[in-house]
């Protein structure tokens, strides 16, 4: 074991019991049997500590997941995706646990970022397995059963991993395959959109620059029949290129375009472009 795996094994186990912002690098150290110089050697500070074990841990467990998805056949597909899920979580229990239960307020923003990433490394792995497994039929709905699937990934993984119950693997996993298929099959109501997810998928405390604005606006125009929410758009894409109108016309344009089914991501970030 080289000594950056030994710090990373003997930090889980401090991170477990203490949590992250509890846990000294002194303790870390001490817990290892070497001193701080050997520490920095290693990792510059405790957060880059911390990233290379989210690092570790999400890789791993998002490659396995991917794998089971692209390289599984259709019909034991989603047995193998929750059983690789909760193999994966009881196989790094101690590790498992800590994101669970640990404050997303104690991460940094780098911390906070490559979380996010990961979580949407793994909602489109889960997405690209609805499609596969339910087509067109899921078309509609696949947003809505993404998040099923991912409250039955972390609801279900309290079980062993806070409450420390004894699981039968296979019982768990066809029981939620059963419940899926049902959800997949019966689901008529869509509660999350394409905008929405839009929305979700803008960077963490990044803002979209102008150019990026205008080409959503634009792109929106194009595919808009004529109308005064066209119309509107097409006013305040112009006042993005030239500003020139007064703030109360462009608030009463922004309430032209808000209820639009297809203007909701473009409002959103005409919004906070105009600070409305």
């Amino acid at each position: 074991m080289t000594k950056k795996q030994l710090i990373m094994e003997k930090a889980l186990e401090l991170f477990a019991k203490q949590g992250f912002e509890a846990t000294s690098v002194q303790q870390i150290t001490d817990h290892c049997g070497i001193s701080k110089g050997a520490f920095y050697l290693s990792f510059k500070s405790k957060d880059e500590l911390i990233v290379a074990l989210i690092d570790h841990f999400m890789r791993q467990f998002n490659a396995d997941i991917d794998f089971v998805v692209s390289e599984g056949k259709k019909e034991d597909l989603l047995y193998n995706f929750y059983y690789t899920t909760f193999h994966s979580f009881s196989k790094h229990s101690d590790f498992a646990k800590l994101l669970m239960k640990e404050p997303t307020q104690s991460f940094n923003e780098e911390l906070f970022s490559k979380l996010h990433n990961y979580n949407k490394s793994l909602e489109n792995v889960i997405l690209s397995m609805i499609e596969r497994l339910y087509g067109e039929q899921s078309k509609d709905l696949k947003y809505d059963l993404s998040y099923c699937i991912k409250g039955f990934m972390s609801t279900y993984s309290e079980l062993f991993l806070v409450y420390k119950l004894p699981i039968d693997l296979d019982l768990l996993v066809r029981s939620l395959v059963e419940k899926t298929n049902l959800l997949a099959k019966n689901m008529t109501i869509s509660f999350i959109p394409d905008e929405l997810i839009q929305m979700l998928d803008q960077p963490l405390n990044k803002e979209p620059s102008l150019e990026q604005i205008i080409e959503t606006v634009s792109k929106n125009i194009e595919d808009m029949e004529d109308s005064i929410e066209k119309e509107s758009l097409m006013l305040l894409k112009q006042e993005l290129l030239e500003p020139a109108l007064h703030p109360a016309i462009i608030k009463g344009l922004l309430a032209n375009i808000q209820h639009h089914p297809h203007c909701k991501w473009p409002a959103y970030l005409l919004r906070k472009h105009f600070g409305k």
